[in-house]
């Protein structure tokens, strides 16, 4: 059996994956900060580490592996938006508004997932109902050394783990002379991060050794994912604008807590998302979140489409045209898989997935599949076994009905496994009863051909491509398919 293969950031290099226990397969992946709506770049992860999660259950069991992903339910930015909501009038405490917000957020979040079909994760821990075991984390590290306290705040010791920059590739005077790092005159060093801050009246806060306060952020992952998958578990993801300083203080003060314990075997980063080649931005007016796009009528699936297009560790440009190709392939796959049963994911697919989610040659075989689906009949038995057989590890039979109907539970099982065609995901690609124009246009060019004008013929199929069908016409007849972009509005008249 071909193992798993994954890049690995901490090494930089690609490594055959070997759990700790094949039994407890365990990823960690950084979650959001509750505060706002879910924008595109947010969603890259999800996408991306989902297909992994997807792959590691077809591997090892569906109950053998552990997920979790957490909210980041404690925060200035949450704290902010609450108290811009008490100031316009909002009823409630600081506290109750900052509660409304983070469930109201947590919501949201959830629904723009499951539109793009993202499984949920094993466990979504969210900070504040960890807090009791960050402080436990943070006395450790001050009794061996690594932090410290000054003015109500507990700070990491930077230069008590010699390790510190490894995954970033990074010594610590490097990041000094080229990072941007908040100057308080209580640091012994530039680079020491917070563990513990003060709270205020006005802020949330919790009873701790050091003084009403709060968490900083990097500890709140080294916490949780101690709690739920132990000092070592196996994967831990997240986007690359995370390796420093996120990452990179999280493994610091992480192994620090549990000395001779590994944290995360494998570090796995997406790359950044761009809009039509340009980093997004509110200020470009290209920024959008996952709900604006799904009002707007793109469907999750596509959105998924567009995503996992491209390799998760290269950058993904969200352009208008992938997303019309994406709308196009998708509803051609769910003819194809029309009325099929899932049958057994080829070899040849999960070997690709698990060559470091290699999914672009998966999405060539899925698009190859259909098209041998689309134009195999009876009638043509010979073209459709040397376009199906070839590619998909079936043997060649006469019984023809039997061999399309393994072939079509394969092409199912494989897209399902990337986290398309899934049930219960399909209305907006459900078929459009297009026969009534179909007979009306095949008429029409009966007529044209006795005529000799073809004026009525071309207008009907203009106005049928404006709305986003597909016209095939042809000496056995006239078809007329939805594509992208269609449109059902636009058929009332015709």
């Amino acid at each position: 059996m071909t193992a798993i293969r994954l890049y690995n950031t901490r090494t930089r290099s690609k490594e055959e994956f070997v759990p700790f226990d094949p039994r407890n397969v365990r990823m960690y992946v950084c979650g959001p900060t509750v505060y706002d709506r879910a924008h595109l770049g947010n969603a890259r992860p999800v996408v991306v580490f989902d297909t992994l999660f997807r792959l590691l259950r077809h591997v090892y069991g569906e109950g053998q592996v552990t997920y979790v992903r957490n909210f980041t339910d404690v925060d200035d930015k949450i704290n902010a938006t609450a108290l811009s909501r008490q100031e316009a009038g909002a009823p409630g405490t600081l506290e109750e508004l900052i509660h409304q917000r983070t469930e109201e957020t947590i919501g949201w979040y959830h629904a723009d997932m499951d539109a793009l079909g993202a499984l949920r994760p094993t466990k979504e821990p969210r900070a504040t109902e960890y807090i009791g075991a960050m402080i436990a984390m943070i006395e450790g590290l001050i009794e061996r050394g690594h932090a410290y306290e000054v003015s109500g705040h507990v700070l990491f010791d930077v230069r008590s783990y010699p390790e510190y920059g490894r995954l970033s590739g990074r010594s610590v005077d490097d990041m000094i002379a080229g990072a941007r790092v908040e100057v308080a005159p209580y640091k012994r060093d530039p680079m020491d991060f917070v563990l513990w801050k003060p709270s205020d009246a006005s802020l949330p806060g919790w009873d701790s050794p050091w003084g009403r306060g709060r968490p900083g952020w990097h500890i709140e992952c080294s916490a949780m994912s101690y709690e739920l998958l132990g000092a070592s578990f196996d994967i831990h993801g997240g986007g690359i604008d995370l390796q420093f300083p996120h990452h990179e203080n999280e493994v610091a003060q992480s192994c620090c807590a549990h000395p001779g314990a590994e944290f995360a075997r494998v570090w796995m980063h997406n790359e950044m998302l761009l809009v039509e080649g340009k980093k997004m931005s509110k200020s470009l007016g290209n920024f959008f979140t996952v709900r604006e796009l799904l009002e707007q009528g793109y469907p999750g699936e596509v959105i998924r489409f567009v995503m996992l297009s491209t390799h998760y560790r290269k950058p993904m440009d969200w352009t208008a045209e992938k997303a019309v190709f994406a709308e196009a392939t998708l509803r051609k796959w769910w003819r194809a898989a029309e009325g099929a049963s899932a049958e057994q994911v080829p070899l040849c697919v999960v070997d690709w997935i698990k060559d470091d989610l290699n999914l672009s040659e998966v999405i060539m075989f899925l698009i190859k599949i259909q098209k041998a689906i689309e134009h195999g009949d009876a009638g043509n038995e010979k073209q459709f076994f040397e376009n199906a057989t070839g590619l998909s590890p079936i043997e060649s039979s006469p019984d023809f009905e039997a061999s399309l109907k393994k072939v079509k539970g394969e092409f199912l099982a494989s897209a399902q496994l990337l986290g398309f065609l899934l049930p219960g995901m399909g209305d907006w690609a459900e078929g459009v009863d297009l026969s009534a124009l179909a007979a009306k246009l095949a008429d029409l060019r009966t007529a044209a051909m006795a005529s000799k004008d073809f004026a009525p013929v071309d207008a009907l199929k203009s106005a049928l491509i404006a709305a986003g069908v597909e016209v095939r016409m042809s000496k056995a007849g006239v078809e007329l398919v939805p594509g992208a972009g269609f449109d059902p509005a636009k058929l009332e008249g015709l």
